[in-house]
């Protein structure tokens, strides 16, 4: 399976603010297979997001490689890499009162004509992702008179509209419901099995993390502390060592794989 991601000797910091210690992420070597779905999972702080913005771009390291199909991350201008990368970050908003639909359409941007119009395809593609996240009765509503849940639900199908090869997602559940976390998770493994999407996202729930990823990678302190998957990963002895919390696992089968927290006592 050929590598849609290769990143190699990559640094990056975040200055010192508010006499807080400098953050800094450090990966040696990471290689993202076409066709995976991989959860990022590691206590708050630990670099999970700095990770997805890094490879969205909206970050620069500060040394070291990313590559995209074995080219240069920065090579791509936006429309090329629009086809290659989505991303949905932790806190979306909009300055400007856009209906969803306006919203979802623009991750067609990369498809779009020189004057800017939209084909028959695109509101087509446009609307099938509102249907799949359950938006499109909220089609005509301004984003800003939604509630947060609706309009997480609205962002993702923007990424979903525009058909990259990857999409990246920032705890993409955080602020919505059990059924409707479920049905995001049941999505994107649709998305990654029958679209084989490259998928990853970065969750704190881990049971949702265990039922629906192929690949687990693990984050401390900027580092790779774990990479595999849910067994050699999400067992009692991990949990315990980088989360602090006892667990029990409950292994039915492959496909069912339950994590009960226990409170300390």
């Amino acid at each position: 399976m050929n590598n849609i991601v290769e990143i190699n000797h990559l640094k990056f910091s975040y200055p010192h603010q508010n006499g807080l210690e400098k953050f800094q992420l450090s990966i040696e070597k990471l290689e993202i297979a076409e066709a995976d779905f991989i959860s990022l999972i590691g206590p708050n702080g630990c670099g999970k997001s700095t990770l997805l913005k890094l490879i969205s771009r909206m970050i620069k390291p500060e040394k070291g490689e990313i590559r995209v199909y074995d080219k240069d991350l920065f090579n791509y201008n936006h429309k090329q890499l629009s086809k290659l990368i989505s991303y949905v970050p932790q806190n979306n908003y909009s300055v400007f009162p856009y209906s969803v639909y306006e919203i979802v359409m623009m991750g067609r941007f990369h498809n779009l004509s020189l004057l800017g119009f939209e084909s028959g395809d695109d509101v087509e593609i446009v609307k099938s992702a509102m249907n799949e996240m359950q938006v499109y009765h909220l089609a005509k509503k301004g984003i800003k008179e939604l509630s947060g849940g609706e309009a997480q639900r609205v962002f993702i199908a923007r990424a979903i509209a525009q058909q990259s090869k990857m999409i990246l997602l920032d705890e993409p559940t955080s602020h919505l419901d059990i059924e409707h976390q479920i049905m995001i998770f049941e999505k994107l493994s649709d998305l990654n099995s029958v679209h084989k999407r490259t998928i990853i996202t970065v969750s704190h729930d881990l049971n949702l993390v265990a039922n629906f990823s192929k690949r687990i990678i693990l984050m401390m302190n900027g580092e790779v502390k774990l990479d595999g998957n849910k067994k050699s990963v999400l067992n009692k002895q991990n949990i315990k060592e980088y989360f602090n919390v006892e667990t029990e696992i409950i292994n039915y089968s492959e496909n069912d794989f339950n994590i009960i927290i226990n409170p300390k006592k």
